[in-house]
């Protein structure tokens, strides 16, 4: 549109109220006209319907009420570090990974490469080559592969890939109040790892030390030390820095210095003590394996509560990305994952990136991630965008969620508590989609990591999920 001058299009003007035509408020602005500015949208989709239908459902307010209360109120401790099968007693065979369920038909490259290196670790095979048949169903005498199943179907959290195989240790976290527990893997660092589809040498030893040296040794230290409060480390780091999701950095060494007595006083072997907290202080993400359950544990906690439109899951799986809300249940709402855009590490570029993967976006469910990235301005130069830009997108999150929890304050926003309770009804009547940053992984199996940015999730997660919300409010209403 070519500038215009006010007075001769409206006559004289001092006041304009303008709903989602950003250019002409900017050129009104220009010529010195008030304009007051309302980010409208039309809703996702065809869901008006529907969005009608949840709206008279007489058990929403109500329902959404308990879910944000019951949120803000869950609590997250460290209480043990085990391996997966005892945890879960998963047995030689059984994998967990990210995201709704799939199988290795459809499974991405760096699901596959994730899956054929815990094969590789758990001496199912001994090369490459050997795992991709037994997975695939193609060994001689194969007995038609691997049982697979997501991790939150068994009440936890995988990052990236997400695979859990029953020798990997896993963290235990608990929510003292309620005594429901989650758990993740332990977090293996960046680069070439099996969470970002890699599964060279390097990656079995480093995930064979970790069994065998990392687990028991952090075992040993939290049975020592005691529990340790993870929701109160969650709420120091928002203070310095860290988001939650993609900046771990002070979470990370907050966890070391809590852990640390209880290592030195344990009487550790002083080179692989020196190899164990060389290695936790050099990986800024380590804790995001703690924040992960933490938030599984609070979203959780407003799950089955009938009638509510709250959000308690969002997952990818690479190929896939499916949501669960506290008024459906456990069943899944997906539509095909996006790829994130963000920055690139060394010689790879938008083409090496895989559709969006992993169990991390619990962190934006439960209101911390991309939802508090204003409490992270330098989490801007991973992702790619401006310290401004973090402080808009957690400003815009508050306009799809319920609440605010106090436990989770943002200094840059007068300490004002992180959005939480993604609200179905408002993604859709707003179409603001949930802000959510992540790492990228290779599109080819065994790559890695290609770098790290922003995503949202498909608009029709939200639009399936509110029609199946509409069709049990229908349901309850001609029930009673």
């Amino acid at each position: 549109m070519s500038s215009v001058s006010s007075s001769a299009v409206l006559g004289p003007v001092t006041q304009v109220v303008t709903a989602g035509v950003a250019t002409f408020a900017d050129d009104l602005a220009g010529q010195g006209v008030a304009v007051t500015r309302v980010d409208w949208r039309p809703p996702l989709g065809a869901g008006e319907p529907d969005l009608a239908d949840v709206a008279v459902d007489a058990r929403r307010i109500e329902a959404n009420a308990a879910a944000v209360r019951r949120m803000i109120a869950a609590g997250a401790e460290l209480v043990d570090v085990r391996p997966a099968r005892e945890v879960l007693g998963l047995e030689t065979g059984q994998f967990l990974h990210a995201g709704p369920p799939i199988g290795w038909d459809r499974a991405s490259g760096p699901m596959r490469g994730a899956l054929i290196g815990a094969a590789l670790f758990e001496g199912i095979a001994e090369t490459p080559e050997a795992a991709q048949a037994w997975l695939s169903g193609d060994a001689a005498g194969s007995s038609g592969g691997p049982d697979l199943a997501p991790c939150h179907s068994r009440g936890g959290v995988g990052p990236m890939a997400g695979v859990v195989s029953p020798g990997m240790w896993l963290f235990e976290v608990r929510d003292p109040g309620s005594g429901r527990t989650s758990w993740c893997s332990l977090n293996e660092g960046l680069g070439k790892v099996l969470r970002y589809g890699a599964y060279g040498p390097e990656v079995i030893t480093r995930l064979r030390w970790m069994a065998g040296v990392l687990g028991p040794m952090m075992q040993r230290a939290v049975r020592r030390s005691g529990a340790v409060d993870v929701k109160a480390i969650i709420a120091q780091m928002l203070h310095m820095g860290d988001e939650g999701h993609n900046r771990n950095r002070a979470g990370t060494l907050m966890l070391l210095r809590e852990l640390l007595p209880a290592l030195i006083e344990g009487g550790e072997e002083p080179a692989a003590l020196a190899d164990v907290v060389r290695f936790v202080s050099g990986n800024d993400h380590f804790f995001l394996n703690l924040v992960m359950p933490a938030c599984k544990l609070a979203a959780g906690a407003a799950a089955g509560i009938e009638g509510s439109t709250v959000v308690t899951v969002m997952a990818r799986n690479g190929t896939d990305f499916g949501i669960q809300t506290a008024g459906t249940g456990d069943r899944w709402f997906t539509a095909p994952a996006d790829t994130p855009e963000g920055l690139f590490l060394a010689g790879y570029g938008p083409q090496d990136a895989n559709p969006d993967i992993g169990d991390s976006a619990i962190t934006e469910t439960a209101g911390v991630g991309g939802f508090a990235m204003a409490a992270a301005p330098a989490i801007a130069r991973l992702v790619g965008g401006t310290a401004a830009a973090a402080v808009e997108t957690t400003g815009r999150m508050y306009e799809i969620a319920l609440g605010e929890n106090p436990a989770f304050t943002v200094p840059a926003l007068d300490f004002r508590g992180t959005p939480t309770g993604i609200d179905v009804t408002r993604v859709v009547r707003t179409g603001i989609l949930p802000q959510i940053n992540t790492g990228m992984a290779g599109r080819v199996a065994g790559t890695g990591q290609v770098g790290a940015g922003l995503v949202t999730p498909p608009a029709q997660c939200f639009t399936q999920a509110l029609a199946a919300l509409a069709d049990n409010a229908r349901k309850a209403a001609e029930s009673s």
